[in-house]
């Protein structure tokens, strides 16, 4: 059976890591079909508008999305602010396909530890991130300016049912790996991080085997520098979230290296998701082949592993990118003396060498 992949490049260096990703998927699993369509501010600069009717009806009919990047200088200043990528673009996607489960990995890879910020023992982590995506001060409502400008308003909102149903799937997660689940909130000021907590716990009552502790944030983010191996899943809101998970991202020594998934529910018995690198858009590197497109590469992984429950495929491509790394091959973000420079074609070329 043929699945197909949309392919939402996006804009600065989102073309060039996407086809990268979409050159390996393809080594991989020639049966898959890839279809293209605009996002961000090149739909923008294409259409007037950050999210095209055409491309949100691509996502609907695929089996899963392939996502590279949005945004950029180019479109900070849009208004209304809906018209601006990040805003007009990725929180709609997400709420029109119900991508509530983000799924962001961090992993320390050996041939990669001096590249962390921290000292080699410490630097190492294998743990996962579970984000939830379409709740939260994001969301919320109301939201914008008042008194002519001079007052902000966000609201945090979240609803008992988006609590527990983001605490099931990294319970769920939990039991795939050690079985050891931190709950992320800041239960001694909110009352969204009281209500999470809460239902974090009704749910634990389901999964015995899984070890439950709750932390507050502030706390989260310092033990993730002081040992970050202690942590296997994490679960957290959205901006908490958001932050941890980029934090987790730079103990394994680059933005560049971390993949990540939003999940929805099963579609037609798989999970239907979207996958894409951690990190922006880079405009700053854009279109110069310096671009590390590992990220990318490995996000695809991840499509394969969770919505085409292919492991095998999947596990072809973390090899291969393991390999090219353990030969000293490196992109700018990670270079390090002694190691052999190259450009995000050359190092998408080299990972499709090793399948």
């Amino acid at each position: 059976m043929s699945h197909l992949v949309a392919v939402l490049a996006g804009d600065g260096i989102g073309p060039e890591v996407t086809h990268e990703a979409v050159s390996v998927l393809q080594a991989v699993r020639p049966d898959l079909r890839f279809e293209e369509a605009l996002i961000g501010g090149a739909a923008i600069d294409s259409v007037g508008e950050p999210l095209p009717a055409a491309t949100l009806d691509l996502c609907r009919k695929a089996s899963a999305v392939l996502l590279g990047a949005v945004g950029g200088p180019k479109w900070d200043k849009l208004e209304p602010v809906t018209l601006r990528p990040e805003v007009g673009a990725l929180l709609p996607l997400r709420r029109e396909l119900n991508l509530y489960a983000n799924i962001r990995p961090a992993q320390t890879m050996t041939p990669l530890l001096h590249a962390s910020p921290l000292k080699e023992e410490r630097s190492k982590c294998d743990l996962i991130v579970v984000r939830e995506l379409t709740g939260g001060i994001y969301f919320g409502q109301p939201r914008g300016r008042q008194n002519e400008g001079a007052t902000a308003l966000d609201t945090c909102i979240y609803h008992k049912h988006e609590v527990e149903r983001i605490a099931r799937r990294a319970f769920e997660i939990a039991l795939t790996r050690r079985s050891v689940l931190v709950s992320v909130d800041k239960a001694n000021v909110l009352e969204t991080s009281r209500l999470w907590r809460e239902t974090v716990d009704v749910v634990a009552q389901d999964y015995p085997q899984v070890s439950l502790s709750h932390m507050l944030v502030d706390n989260c983010a310092m033990q993730l520098i002081r040992d970050p191996g202690q942590f296997d899943v994490i679960l957290t809101e959205n901006m908490f979230g958001d932050i941890l998970s980029d934090e987790a991202s730079m103990i394994t020594g680059s933005l560049g290296l971390l993949p990540s998934a939003s999940l929805s529910d099963a579609k037609e018995g798989s999970v239907f998701g979207l996958y894409e690198p951690v990190h922006g858009s880079a405009p700053d590197i854009a279109g110069q082949d310096k671009a590390n497109p590992i990220a990318a590469i490995l996000s695809a992984a991840m499509m394969l592993d969770l919505s085409f429950s292919d492991q095998s495929g999947a596990a072809k491509i973390r090899n291969a990118v393991e390999e090219v790394l353990s030969e000293g091959i490196r992109t700018g973000d990670i270079y390090e003396e002694g190691s052999r420079l190259v450009g995000t074609k050359e190092m998408g070329r080299l990972i499709q060498s090793k399948l």
